[in-house]
């Protein structure tokens, strides 16, 4: 076999650090020395032996294949992606009962302070919003162990300040589950998000949650579930807090809720309901005037005409939601976070398939790719829209979209 060279060692170190573990960790779990496994991931030794590399990459859950570099088709992990041993992680962290550890065999976990963790979960949160998905897994393996033991212990802070956090842990862990079509994990994360929002002191933070369960009702086919849930909580939570004259975080948790409502009733075929519920985001959108982040959002009036756009998308009018992406003020939209600008261009590739208009379906998809690359590579949506395209497509597709398809093993 040919001598495997410093490109390996590279690998190597990027999948350790990507598993959160150390040289020393490593190298136990492999029976090397730390000094070897430092000399493997700098280049200095040569990878010689096929059984080290597949004992290598069985450590590290991945394919000898990709260690070495030929990454095969369509594999989860390409492109920035979570791979299926991450989920698996999340899955395993989503089971555990840190809260039930005194009744539990399971060596203690030590509490992180309230403020490290309030840190912790605000760059997951900028993570997710950027698409770095690899990050928020990470972030997600160790928040979904750290926050249940913070509440039950809270070291700087309060317990109600741990669930807090603990809600928000969920909820991103709910959005990127179902963004991977890992419907039946997002609910059980937006229903554990629920739970611990009741334990906080923000009604908002409940609020919030409440859209994530609605996300992932409506992946799971129960759309009319979700609709009503939807909608219930946005009327409760208005009326408890003010009505119009509530502060812009009450107001925008009520515009997302509204709009999340619009999408069940639009996936319900409910044309006139989500038409209503547009116009009522549309109107608690010109109460703040303009767009904002609060409470992870992004909403106001920028994003209430994507979700106008998205709603007929759904209803089959890819036509009406083209003239809607038209009108968008550019200047507003570019201030959006890079995750809802590429769902948008997502929603628009739709529109074009929908309307017959294959290459600007194609442009769309690249555009989104430019935002956010993994919210294109790694959503199994986004993969048969590229099937579609390619299919579709007379001739030779436009060079970004063949550079889109190759990179997530679309080509043949």
């Amino acid at each position: 076999m040919e001598s495997v060279t410093q490109p390996t060692g590279r690998r190597v170190a990027y999948w350790r650090q990507r598993r959160g573990m150390s040289q020393q960790v490593f190298a136990d779990q492999i029976g090397k020395s730390k000094s070897w496994v430092d000399k493997i991931e700098r280049g200095v030794r040569r990878l010689d032996k096929y059984s080290v590399i597949t004992e290598i990459a069985e450590a590290l859950s991945i394919d000898a294949g990709q260690l070495l570099g030929r990454e095969p088709k369509r594999r989860p992990g390409l492109g920035g992606c979570l791979d299926q041993s991450e989920v698996e992680s999340i899955r395993q962290s989503l089971e555990r009962y840190e809260r039930l550890g005194i009744f539990l065999e399971a060596a203690p976990i030590d509490p992180i302070p309230i403020p490290r963790l309030r840190g912790a979960v605000s760059y997951a949160w900028i993570a997710f919003e950027k698409g770095h998905y690899p990050i928020v897994a990470r972030s997600l393996i160790q928040l979904l162990r750290d926050t249940p033991v913070a509440e039950e212990n809270p070291v700087d802070g309060t317990a109600a300040e741990a669930a807090e956090l603990m809600t928000q842990v969920y909820q991103i862990a709910s959005t990127v589950l179902r963004k991977l079509g890992e419907a039946q994990l997002a609910w059980l994360a937006a229903d554990r998000a629920i739970s611990a929002a009741q334990r906080g002191n923000d009604p908002l933070l409940a609020g919030i949650a409440t859209t994530r369960v609605a996300g992932a009702l409506r992946a799971l086919g129960r759309y009319q579930a979700a609709l009503d849930l939807n909608v219930q909580v946005a009327h409760g939570l208005i009326s408890e807090t003010g009505g119009e004259s509530a502060g812009p975080e009450a107001i925008s948790v009520y515009g997302a809720l509204l709009l999340q409502g619009a999408m069940a009733a639009a996936l319900a075929g409910e044309a006139a309901t989500s038409s209503d519920l547009l116009e009522s985001a549309e109107r608690a959108a010109a109460i703040l005037g303009r767009d904002a982040n609060h409470y992870y959002t992004s909403f106001g009036p920028t994003n209430v005409e994507l979700h106008r756009a998205a709603a007929l998308v759904e209803l089959g009018e890819g036509a009406d939601a083209l003239s809607v992406h038209d009108r968008i003020d550019r200047g507003a939209f570019g201030e959006l976070v890079a995750e809802r600008r590429a769902r948008h261009w997502l929603d628009m590739a739709r529109a074009c398939i929908q309307t017959g208009d294959i290459e600007r379906a194609g442009r769309a998809l690249a555009t989104a790719e430019q935002a956010a690359p993994a919210e294109i590579r790694c959503r199994p949506m986004a993969i048969e829209l590229i099937d579609q395209i390619l299919h579709r497509t007379r001739g030779e597709p436009v060079p970004q979209v063949r550079m889109l398809a190759e990179s997530v093993g679309a080509l043949n």
